[in-house]
């Protein structure tokens, strides 16, 4: 039989260690319960380093991979009947991820101790947002815990499916410039001063575009701390600013109007909007509150102004159709279909339905946007790099003409 180091509490709040003797884990934790003890840490003696290596100032985050793991493991258990304690106590010793490993030990003993889960999870606000503890809590009021947390997941899911396609969207045509940079600033530092040297050999007047060229080489030489320090100024300046409210809400309006990413974005608002209110309202959170949770989430402050005018016209009894038509953020096709989801009374489908579109939509949204980039950031990179390469050879080219003359 295997040694087992572990360490729990008993039922008055006192810490205990201890080593048994056992032939699985298992075992160890039916005997210290027979004992009143609750294990927190249960481990296999001379298996792997007994002393824990850490670097201060380091914890590794909770990824959203790891939270829908944990909610559809979590709703599978309480949907088995096992005790809401229990649950927590057997995803909590068999995470890998150290910082949601004591997240979930702390949640567990704040149940233990009386509160409620969601009062729990409202402690650790950066895993479990406003959004999940709201409607873990609408779960616990109904009895349908386990239904709220698929959804949950499926939620958690959507979005994070969303965001990546948004991700790979920025980050192409962001590759693909960032070469091109890369490229003509190394022609433009060590290349062409090369060239430069040896036009200088040859004397004569050297064709206009090679002169251009040669001027921005010997400026940018020049000039390279001054062009790098401006670049870190400008990005500095511009964070400062969106750091502020007026700031923030006009670079988010300017946004939603660029010409080729403005529709994307706003695509991606209606998509988030739709859904988060969507799966907040069937799950039983009033919609007031609702909305609320859905502004602070936007991501976008003009979304986020409209959202919170829809709130201010259901507080005095208005529809919420009438001010997102009125925002111009939200296509009148949206609108629409929410005042019919109004009527009708099924606004939490309806707005189901709109996010499963919109979805699509933005898959759609992210392939055109690819495809019309692919071509025209290839013609930016063959001109930039291609124009500086012909401009440095018209020189040997004139050249060899006058020997062929």
């Amino acid at each position: 039989m295997a040694k087992y180091s572990w360490e729990g509490k008993t039922r008055s709040g006192e810490v205990q260690k201890g080593e048994v003797e056992a032939p699985n884990e298992a075992v160890v934790t039916a005997t210290l319960r027979r004992q009143g003890i609750m294990p927190s840490k249960i481990k296999e003696r001379g298996k792997g380093l007994d002393v824990e290596i850490k670097i201060p100032g380091f914890k590794p985050k909770v990824s959203t991979k790891d939270l829908v793991v944990f909610t559809r493991q979590f709703a599978t258990m309480i949907d088995a009947g096992l005790p809401l304690v229990q649950c927590l106590d057997i995803l909590g010793r068999q995470q890998d991820n150290k910082t949601f490993k004591d997240i979930l030990i702390d949640v567990k003993e704040s149940v233990e101790s009386g509160s409620t889960f969601a009062d729990a999870l409202k402690k650790h606000p950066k895993p479990f947002d406003e959004l999940y503890v709201n409607l873990v809590a609408a779960g616990e009021v109904g009895g349908i815990l386990d239904t709220i947390l698929n959804r949950l997941a499926a939620y958690i899911e959507k979005a994070l499916k969303l965001r990546k396609q948004v991700k790979s969207a920025m980050t192409y045509p962001g590759t693909i410039v960032g070469i091109a940079l890369v490229v003509v600033s190394v022609i433009l530092i060590f290349v062409i001063p090369a060239f430069e040297k040896m036009f200088a050999d040859f004397g004569g007047s050297l064709p206009a575009p090679t002169q251009v060229v040669i001027n921005i080489s010997n400026f940018v030489q020049d000039y390279i701390l001054v062009i790098i320090g401006s670049i870190m100024l400008f990005i500095y300046t511009f964070k400062r600013i969106y750091r502020t409210e007026k700031g923030r809400a006009k670079i988010d309006n300017m946004a939603l109007k660029l010409p080729i990413f403005g529709v994307l974005i706003r695509k991606v608002a209606v998509a988030k909007f739709t859904r988060t209110l969507g799966t907040m309202i069937s799950s039983g959170v009033p919609i007031l509150d609702g909305l609320g949770i859905v502004a602070k989430t936007a991501g976008n402050k003009t979304v986020e102004k409209a959202i919170y005018n829809v709130k201010q016209s259901i507080s005095e009894g208005k529809t919420i159709a009438e001010p997102l038509e009125k925002s111009g953020v939200f296509p009148s096709m949206v609108c629409q279909m929410i005042a019919v989801g109004e009527q009708s009374g099924a606004i939490d489908t309806m707005l189901n339905k709109i996010a499963d579109f919109y979805d699509d939509e933005v898959d759609d949204a992210v392939g055109n946007l690819t495809a019309m980039m692919e071509p025209l950031l290839m013609l930016f990179l063959g001109t930039t790099v291609g124009g500086l390469v012909i401009a440095m050879y018209l020189p040997i080219f004139k050249l060899a003409g006058t020997v062929g003359g």
